[in-house]
């Protein structure tokens, strides 16, 4: 037996042993007392353990955390960003090597999509771009040229996708059938170009882009009339693109708050801050994404979520942390103390793996539910 295959064995009976030790140690915590505020914990501890426990279900064979087998291939993108930010949080190095590991092996052409012809150019615009973030912050803390010139080619195949022939504009996700003009690639792009010029001195091209991308966000209806955004458009009458009115999962709040605020600083428009604040104000303000004070997404159950929705509220938690040292009063102090708390609280187990539910009770592990912690977790350092 080989040693990924007894990991992977080791990570199933870790499922199992971890939510009978939660069940034993844990106390259950139902969203009706969650108006007094979760205990206070050791956060540099806590991070640390949670950033320990994601560690056990990476791969450096393939560089993936895909010891849990239900991983898609752009969380492990995702977990690279989380071991950047908490190494910016607390100063470390430990992960610059992992980091490194997982960049030099998963630039290889991805099996499912080998016309991408690698260099993290996968079949959905999205994939894309949660690896070339990753590329971008790896050259921040780095310096290092080749993690810049991986992030522009990124940026090159993401532009390529830009659809004029409908929706007036916009990336489309799905590349094979060069369909779906959805939020998340439109959000990474704005992400992407606007941090590409905010590292790269003189630009003026991906300024450029990133100024396009915003202009058609912010006309396409993406932003509902609470200002949250829906999924993606559909085409609606005369052939014109419309709100689906789809899932607005927290992700989606998180990933444009990131792009408003590096656009922001690319431009030194402030109001963008401000349209950032609002989205923010809205998910907090929200009696279905924030149920009693915790952030929560709204699928129908956990299983309609996965196995990539166990990973969008520490994205939005990551750039809500952002925006939150973004602005001198620090707004969201509070709210990102009382997710932790409640999270290291009531959805851990014995072994410092996290659950779906913030609020508690926790039910089993993956790689999705602890990138999503560390982040959290990172957040409130």
């Amino acid at each position: 037996m080989g040693l990924f295959t007894v990991a992977r064995a080791a990570f199933v009976l870790l499922l199992s042993t971890t939510q009978s030790v939660q069940a034993a140690s844990l106390p259950f915590q139902n969203t009706t007392s969650l108006a007094t505020s979760p205990p206070a914990y050791n956060t540099s501890a806590g991070a640390a353990a949670a950033l320990d426990s994601l560690m056990l279900l990476y791969n450096s064979t393939d560089g993936l955390w895909d010891v849990d087998p239900t991983a898609s291939w752009w969380i492990s993108g995702v977990a690279v960003q989380s071991l950047l930010d908490y190494m910016d949080k607390t100063g470390s190095r430990d992960y610059l090597d992992t980091a490194n590991n997982t960049i030099m092996l998963q630039r290889a052409p991805v099996p499912w999509w080998p016309e991408g012809d690698g260099d993290f150019r996968g079949d959905s615009t999205d994939d894309t771009g949660w690896w070339a973030l990753a590329l971008v912050h790896m050259y921040q803390m780095t310096g290092e040229d080749y993690y810049l010139s991986l992030a522009k080619e990124d940026e090159a195949y993401m532009w390529s996708y830009w659809n004029d022939t409908t929706c007036a504009g916009g990336l489309i996700w799905n590349i094979p059938t060069r369909g779906y003009h959805n939020a998340i690639s439109n959000e990474l792009f704005l992400t992407l170009t606007a941090s590409l010029h905010n590292v790269i001195p003189g630009d003026t091209v991906y300024l450029s882009h990133a100024m396009e991308e915003w202009q058609w966000f912010e006309d396409s209806g993406m932003i509902n009339g609470e200002d949250l955004i829906n999924d993606g458009l559909m085409m609606g009458d005369n052939d014109v693109c419309v709100n689906n009115n789809a899932e607005v999962w927290t992700y989606n709040q998180g990933v444009i708050i990131g792009g408003l605020l590096e656009l922001a600083t690319a431009t030194g428009n402030n109001s963008l801050i401000d349209i950032a604040s609002g989205i923010a104000n809205a998910v907090i303000n929200s009696t279905t994404l924030s149920p009693d004070g915790i952030l929560t997404e709204t699928c129908s159950s956990e299983s309609a979520c996965e196995p990539n929705g166990g990973a969008f509220k520490g994205i939005f938690m990551r750039y809500l942390g952002k925006l939150n040292s973004a602005l001198p009063s620090h707004p969201y102090d509070s709210y990102i103390d009382t997710q932790a708390r409640s999270a290291y609280a009531y959805d851990r187990n014995g072994t410092d793996f996290y659950g779906f539910n913030w609020a508690g009770p926790f039910d089993n592990a993956t790689t999705g539910k602890q990138v999503a912690a560390v982040s959290l977790l990172t957040a409130a350092l």
